[in-house]
């Protein structure tokens, strides 16, 4: 089915993600594996006993004698290779890397101890030396090439060429001081990741104004949260539950631009320095596994399939928007020059308060008019109530569940009476925890029969504290709460395999998708309905409203703070980054010009953003920013096959669970959208939604 011919840019923009399509939509056939039957289901807590660093070392300690130990009885069998003789110990391997790993990553960026971040940070280093062993152990390698897979099924023997073409894009098959050196640099490049990351959690930044004159324009309860000090100064954090308020809605010019400024300078100078050497470290291993960049390594297994791919459709998604891109911007200097008669510009600091003007003066909405239908507690109910009805799971509290700060909240997804994965809700700011956006981490991945799921979502939101209802934005309720939820079910969901290694999705351009479908949700006025309610007088959300609410948001889908334009610059900076020498890029002036280049807010000066961009250092995004874009083409075509008049229904849902959610990584995502849709997926529904 060819994308509807709405406008001749938009079927050009997106012959490649359809050619993309049906070139990946391979069906692979197969019922799912029963679970091994040999010992108990692990569904104790992976924070269960962790105390202090020293009981932190001994577990991971443990876990990784067990993923050595896992690693010598593989390579130890001598007669034939089997899936149970060496298929089974190399997904042990996984489970007990992982054991060691998902939780020092999250106690590194979480714990309020300094102490136990640093703990963590040296376990990581510990099982990242394992890991880089096991990328490149030929070993290992020939042995599981060597299985015998005529009696597997399918999901077993999609998963040994999964694992076998991953060794080949590692350098398996080097010899000699290249293959130490691939080791090496891979260990290199997991420290410098882990240091980079580690700055920006380091180096939040923050500015003071003089009073509370100085908010003019935020909402009183944003007001009432920030006390001022002795003399009357407050201070104002880079967090998202101050950035996103301060820049929407401060009138004062002033304030919003230092908080930019300062938002955008956040570790910084530190991770200057820290990003070359990435950036270096990177570009030595790409040409050592063979490839012209790390951008090229980076996009092979995804279903872009190279950066040329990436590159094209970066491209083609900005040709598309840019009638709409030129349009807003008409729209935004307008309404400044009702301020300013003179302006001929909008700064960076002031798109997402104009933004706010035009939809109140053109639209008739005002943001700051539905936040009181949005007490924190009420929509992680709601986000719990949904989640239900659409696909047929419950959940409850685990009070009792260890957690690493008081604010945490573990809670547990059922079936049938059943926990099937628990959840850790980390939710609100304090000092010393990562809070540069909302971020979903599984620290345990479900495996049939053998372990529960664990997941943990943490951002910085409003609430949380005694006489707050923490009153959220709606881009808070979208982009954070049914966002990041949407990627729990499906890591819960998913957790139904035999197999560690297809657990989860294969393609990482892909992974975002369900979760960008997820948001549709929040538009919605029957969904609101049920649990957006007035934080006073208990009044459920107008309909009315929610339709104004819609309406504004067609204005700044090229220019808004979400806008495709404004993630297009992260895609194409975090392509160009990783596909040039380094040794010729400056990496200001690289972010400069490709700013100046994709959105008519001219770049401030003196400002660097790529040192607190966390996904630079985040496996799943580091070349490959694309994938939000990508992700979300597919989501608008999965969601148009769900009845708009009524998406409480379970119908679509349940079916869309057991041809998307649940097959995680058993096949290429392309066949398990070609199983729910029974079409490869195009970009109609995105173009139309585009063009509203």
């Amino acid at each position: 089915m060819q994308p509807r011919r709405t406008r001749k840019s938009g079927t050009v923009a997106f012959r490649l993600i359809l050619a993309v399509a049906a070139v990946c939509c391979v069906a692979v056939s197969g019922a799912q594996v029963p679970p091994p039957k040999a010992g108990a289901v692990l569904t104790t807590s992976f924070y269960a006993n962790i105390t202090d660093p020293v009981s932190l070392k001994a577990r991971s300690d443990e876990h990784l004698a067990k993923a050595r130990q896992a690693l010598d009885r593989l390579i130890a069998v001598t007669r034939p290779r089997t899936i149970e003789n060496t298929l089974r110990p190399y997904d042990d391997i996984q489970i007990e890397l992982e054991a060691a790993k998902g939780p020092a990553r999250a106690v590194a960026v979480l714990h309020p101890d300094e102490r136990m971040r640093m703990a963590a940070d040296e376990v990581g280093q510990r099982a990242d030396a394992i890991d880089a062993d096991l990328k490149v152990n030929r070993a290992a390698y020939d042995a599981i090439a060597a299985i015998d897979l005529e009696r597997a099924d399918a999901e077993t023997t999609y998963y040994v060429e999964r694992v076998l073409r991953t060794y080949r894009l590692n350098g398996v098959t080097l010899d000699g001081a290249a293959h130490e050196r691939v080791k090496q640099l891979n260990q290199d490049l997991s420290a410098v990741t882990r240091e980079f990351l580690r700055n920006i959690q380091n180096n939040p930044g923050s500015i003071t104004v003089t009073s509370a004159a100085d908010l003019d324009g935020l909402p009183a309860d944003f007001i009432a949260r920030h006390t001022p000090d002795a003399k009357g100064a407050i201070t104002l954090s880079t967090n998202d539950s101050d950035y996103r308020p301060v820049l929407t809605f401060a009138k004062r010019d002033d304030v919003r631009k230092r908080l930019y400024f300062e938002y955008s300078n956040r570790a910084y100078p530190v991770n200057m320095a820290v990003l070359d050497r990435m950036l270096s470290i990177r570009t030595e291993l790409a040409h050592l596994l063979g490839f012209a960049s790390w951008a090229e390594y980076d996009i092979a297994p995804r279903m872009a399939g190279s950066a040329t791919a990436a590159s094209d459709f970066i491209d083609r998604i900005v040709e598309v928007s840019r009638e709409r891109t030129k349009r807003e911007f008409d729209e935004l200097l307008a309404r400044k020059r009702q301020d300013e008669p003179s302006a001929t510009t909008i700064g960076p600091w002031e798109s997402i308060y104009y933004t706010e003007l035009v939809r109140r003066a053109s639209y008739d909405f005002d943001a700051r008019s539905v936040r009181p239908y949005f007490a924190f507690d009420r929509v992680k109910q709601g986000v719990f109530d949904v989640t239900s009805r659409l696909y047929g799971v419950t959940f409850k509290a685990a009070p009792g569940v260890p957690v690493w700060d008081p604010s945490v909240e573990a809670y547990e997804m059922l079936e049938n009476g059943r926990a099937i994965g628990r959840f850790y809700f980390d939710l609100h700011p304090r000092p010393n925890k990562q809070v540069t956006g909302a971020l979903t981490h599984v620290v345990r991945t479900g495996v049939a029969g053998r372990q529960l799921p664990e997941i943990i979502v943490w951002a910085a939101l409003p609430g949380g504290q005694p006489g707050d209802p923490g009153l959220l934005t709606h881009d808070d309720v979208q982009l954070t709460m049914f966002h990041e939820f949407g990627h729990v079910v499906h890591d819960v969901l998913s957790a139904r395999h035999r197999w560690f290694g297809v657990t989860r999705p294969a393609e990482a351009d892909f992974i975002e998708a369900p979760s960008q479908m997820f948001e549709e949700w929040t538009w919605d006025p029957a969904t609101l309905s049920t649990f957006a309610r007035h934080y006073q007088t208990n009044e459920p959300i107008p309909a009315e409203l929610v339709a104004r609410m819609r309406r504004a948001s067609d204005f700044g889908k090229a220019l808004g703070p979400t806008g495709l334009r404004g993630q297009m610059i992260v895609a194409r900076y975090t392509l160009d980054l990783n596909n040039k020498d380094p040794k010729t890029i400056d990496t200001t002036a690289l972010m400069r010009d490709v700013t100046n280049a994709l959105v008519p807010f001219k770049y401030l000066d003196g400002t660097h953003r790529q040192t607190s961009f966390t996904q630079i250092g985040n496996a799943n995004y580091t070349a490959s920013y694309y994938t939000y874009m990508w992700s979300l083409v597919i989501a608008k075509d999965m969601f148009s096959t769900f009845d708009a008049t009524n998406l409480l229904s379970p119908a679509a849902a349940r079916r869309y669970r057991d041809t998307v959610l649940a097959p995680g990584g058993a096949k290429p995502a392309a066949a398990m959208i070609h199983d729910f849709l029974g079409r490869p997926f195009n970009a109609a529904a995105y173009e139309a939604w585009l063009n509203r």
